[in-house]
């Protein structure tokens, strides 16, 4: 797709069910008509959200299956019935993989298309909006528009630490037929910046989930505490699944973090942390065998994530369909939770991989996004960013100026995982290295580990112990063809 950039039509959500994120797109209608009620432009921003729940998107591979399968995370079935052995062996040019990280480019820069639109006619028709809403309207408009060039950064271009002059990606901020031409990283990552507070500082007078009678819960109607479903209109609902303020926040944090801009991405993640606002998942709840209440996901623990309550039979045939779907080897999985040693009482271990013998081997096969047929004391949702990424991005942060307590902050995640012994490193490297193996603990199959082996500069190893050399030959996705042929990139 190129980015030249022509009129969309936004997919619409009408108001058929209980709850706006439970509604689906039935018709589009042309902008000029979109935009000449509030009501308009709340459909326009819930297309969004629906745009990047799509299957090419972070719906299902850009959550689930393509950086894990970079990152080494799976084994590969024999017979790759879901192709992503080209995939893990980083052959860029492979037919299939050419076409998903395609289609995954289109697909995020039609998102940003459509921010765009909302952005230009939200000025343009602002007294149709009460203040809430345009706050809410535009600053969301303006982080997701962040949210994803960044992670188009992530995958398509050289990271920060090796090549922070080198061409990049477009960065889209109008809407029009022009082509806007390729930044440089550290372009991307300033207008991302600049995109990111200017949503903060709207969000922070508007958002609901800043009152203190904002309770993050389940939506179970067990879970008297929540008052995430109370508000008096369907759009200040459920701020977790919007890129909220405190999600502006963390963005804030990876973003600065991106740039080696210590101090303030420390500042963005503490405002997260300090904000309690997110509570640490019970182990009551993280190891119900009554899989009906049963929270896999921590879901209290999600500061945003994508809601995709259809991918539920998707994501059974990724993890859960033998040999045909993306496992762990059993050696694998037991070294990667440590379970001879101090993982031996992980709840991730326990909860997330089920041990599966037979013929073929043994293995574990994800029970991350297991869900029960018939009721759940969660939505099924993609994680976007959690809480325990706030406390790993502070631990770095904080490792220069306070090592024992940079530890504090990944020992905290590990105690509500399980582990009650502290992290043991000697210097700044052990510590590293510690974080990495803690984070992939806690990311398995959500897509993140492969952004922090890149921003780190660190050879990338995979769970039978190949280590493969940082090169932006692992860490960089070619541009799309017609970016090159007619984008002029």
């Amino acid at each position: 797709m190129k980015i030249f950039i022509w009129t969309l039509l936004l997919a619409v959500m009408f108001s058929s069910c209980k709850k706006w994120l439970d509604v689906k797109p039935e018709s589009q209608i042309e902008k000029d008509e979109l935009f000449q009620t509030e009501s308009g432009f709340q459909e326009a921003l819930n297309g969004v959200y629906t745009n990047c729940t799509d299957a090419n998107s972070y719906g299902y591979q850009l959550t689930f299956a393509m950086q894990d399968v970079m990152a080494q995370n799976y084994t590969i079935p024999p017979k790759d019935y879901l192709k992503y052995l080209q995939l893990s062996i980083f052959n860029y040019l492979d037919p299939h993989v050419v076409e998903i990280k395609d289609i995954a480019w289109s697909k995020l820069y039609n998102a940003i298309v459509n921010c765009n639109l909302i952005l230009q006619n939200v000025e343009t028709h602002k007294t149709l909006l009460s203040n809430i809403n345009y706050g809410l309207i535009k600053g969301e408009a303006l982080a997701l528009r962040a949210y994803i060039h960044f992670d188009l950064l992530r995958l398509f271009a050289p990271s920060y630490a090796s090549g922070a002059t080198a061409k990049a990606i477009p960065y889209v901020k109008d809407f029009s037929n022009t082509v806007t031409p390729t930044s440089t990283v550290t372009e991307v990552l300033n207008a991302a910046i600049a995109d990111l507070n200017a949503a903060k500082d709207i969000l922070k007078s508007v958002d609901p989930i800043l009152s203190p009678g904002y309770i993050v819960g389940y939506p179970a109607a067990n879970d008297v505490t929540s008052t995430e479903e109370s508000l008096s209109s369907l759009f200040w609902q459920n701020r977790r699944h919007r890129i909220n303020y405190y999600a502006v926040c963390g963005e804030l944090a990876r973003v600065y973090l991106y740039m080696d801009k210590k101090q303030e991405a420390l500042t963005n993640a503490l405002e997260v942390i300090n904000s309690r606002k997110f509570p640490w998942t019970k182990v009551p709840d993280f190891i119900s065998a009554n899989p009906q209440t049963i929270d896999r996901i921590l879901y209290k623990e999600l500061v945003f994530a994508w809601y995709d309550p259809y991918r539920k039979d998707d994501l059974v045939y990724l993890f859960g369909s033998g040999l045909s779907s993306l496992y762990i080897e059993k050696n694998a999985g037991n070294t990667l939770y440590e379970t001879g040693g101090v993982g031996g009482e992980d709840l991730r271990f326990k909860q997330w991989l089920k041990p599966v013998s037979d013929v073929s081997g043994d293995r574990y096969e994800l029970q991350k996004y297991v869900r029960d047929k018939d009721a759940n004391l969660h939505y099924l949702m993609a994680p976007a960013l959690r809480l325990s990424e706030l406390y790993y991005i502070a631990s770095e942060c904080t490792y220069d100026m306070d090592p024992a307590k940079a530890t504090a902050y990944v020992d905290s995640v590990r105690y509500h995982r399980g582990i009650n012994a502290p992290l043991a490193v000697s210097d700044k490297t052990s510590f590293l290295n510690e974080l990495v193996k803690e984070a992939r603990k806690e990311f398995y199959g959500e897509g993140q580990i492969f952004y922090m082996y890149k921003r780190l500069n660190m050879n990338l190893v995979g769970l039978t112990g190949i280590s493969y050399p940082t090169s932006d030959k692992i860490f960089v996705l070619p541009l799309p063809n017609t970016e090159i042929d007619y984008g002029h990139r």
